[in-house]
């Protein structure tokens, strides 16, 4: 299935405070849809430009506090709990990862070049749920595992696909888990429509068979007669 089920999708969209999400996407507008902006990024390189993205995207827009800030739930360069590597950023809880965030330039076209090592850095930090990548053209988002995602072009999205990417990735919606809840709502009711096909169907199967043979009944015992009839008459020549 997709990373959400879209009837429960719809749900927590219409959800958000349309007041919020406008202001919000004003901001993103400003920067990420401003297209000598938009061909700086491009020519920028990696290291130039991560700080300055966090910044513009996941402070100004998506409302997180960065490091060195007070009280911040954002932070860049951040260690492994088991070895010295470090992820470009993560989301911070309580002081513990929840969301890990790997960066590479727009020279790197294939984001699915760089899921194993953002998901190396997530299996090295407890209690990480999120992982984010992002060329800063694309990004995509991850809840626990690789095989479904969200994809989002940075440099071209409507008022509709940027209110899926706050409701995502907006500071209040993780550190309340509302996108793993989404999952975990779209989870319960795939699996009743999956148990309401197979009654159905079953349902189905049974009635087709009660209509044939409802329907072939005359002519079952029409052919079984003749049958005997034969056996009968072939006794008799014996």
């Amino acid at each position: 299935m997709a990373l959400y089920q879209s009837s429960v999708l719809k749900k927590y969209l219409k959800q958000q405070d349309k007041a919020t999400l406008d202001k919000a996407y004003i901001r993103y507008s400003e920067y990420f849809l401003h297209p000598v902006r938009q061909e700086n990024i491009r020519n920028a390189k990696e290291e130039q430009f991560q700080a300055t993205f966090l910044t513009e995207l996941f402070v100004k827009v998506l409302g997180y506090t960065i490091n060195p800030d007070p009280e911040f739930d954002l932070t860049t360069e951040f260690k492994n709990q088991k070895n010295n590597r470090k992820a470009d950023g993560a989301i911070l809880k309580n002081g513990l990862a929840i969301g890990v965030i790997e960066l590479k330039g727009t020279r790197t076209k294939d984001l699915e070049s760089i899921r194993r090592q953002a998901f190396d850095y997530k299996a090295n930090q407890k209690g990480c749920v999120y992982v984010i990548t992002s060329n800063f053209e694309k990004l995509r988002f991850y809840i626990n595992d690789a095989t479904e995602f969200l994809e989002f072009d940075l440099f071209e999205l409507s008022g509709l696909d940027f209110g899926l990417l706050h409701l995502c990735l907006h500071k209040g919606n993780i550190l309340s888990h509302v996108p793993l809840k989404i999952k975990e709502d779209s989870l319960v009711v795939e699996e009743r429509i999956t148990k309401e096909f197979y009654k159905d169907y079953s349902i189905f199967k049974r009635e087709l068979f009660r209509d044939l043979v409802k329907r072939n009944a005359k002519r079952i015992r029409t052919a079984r007669q003749q049958e005997l009839e034969e056996i009968t008459t072939d006794l008799a020549y014996k």
